[in-house]
């Protein structure tokens, strides 16, 4: 396996996954308040894998080739967005005087699971970024250069998230301070707020 290679998958996915979406707030917000973040880390670093290697070795002609699928998932993802993006803001608007507890699992495991797989498979971004662009490229590689590039994307976004999740759950004490977390919650809610709408005029 070529080490450039995969270093290069590793650089290029890198730099499709850290900028600031939906997924990264997600996890985030969970690691902050140390709600199954590891569960979320793992669920959105598989997605991704899957849609890499699913992208890099044929599928990313099939979502190109589909506007109505493309247009279905985007509507769903501007409606999933807005709702969370408001419930965010309204969080931060009856945001409590108090020390939210760290420890708090107000959300079940189940509705953790939910909620990540509706972020990341309800936001076209995702496919865009995984499936079309990242598979395109690596599409483009020789045969022999297509998995250790795939590898090196999965590396990234395994190394990404859950590194997202598990310092935003050292730093809780911190950032789960009332006005702390009100800032981060009226953040994240317009950056939701704002992806739906950038969905929306895409259109």
């Amino acid at each position: 396996m070529s080490a450039w290679v995969w270093l290069q998958g590793f650089g290029i996915g890198a730099a499709m996954i850290i900028p600031i979406g939906a997924q990264n707030a997600f996890v985030l917000n969970q690691g902050i308040r140390k709600q199954h973040h590891l569960t979320a880390a793992l669920i959105c670093a598989t997605c991704d894998a899957f849609l890499v290697f699913g992208g890099i070795f044929g599928g990313s002609k099939l979502l190109s080739a589909s506007p109505l699928a493309l247009s279905i998932i985007t509507y769903a993802g501007v409606l999933f967005l807005t709702f969370y993006g408001l419930t965010s803001l309204y969080r931060a608007w009856k945001a409590k005087t108090e020390t939210l507890t760290v420890t708090d699992n107000s959300m079940s495991r189940k509705v953790v699971i939910s909620a990540t797989l509706a972020v990341t498979l309800l936001n076209p971004h995702v496919y865009l970024d995984t499936f079309v662009v990242l598979g395109s490229i690596g599409a483009s590689y020789a045969q022999p250069d297509r998995l250790p590039f795939a590898l090196g994307i999965v590396a990234a976004s395994f190394f990404w998230f859950f590194s997202l999740s598990t310092i935003a759950a050292k730093m809780a004490p911190i950032l789960n301070q009332p006005k702390v977390q009100q800032v981060i919650d009226i953040l994240i809610g317009f950056v939701m707020i704002f992806i739906a709408w950038q969905l929306f005029q895409s259109i």
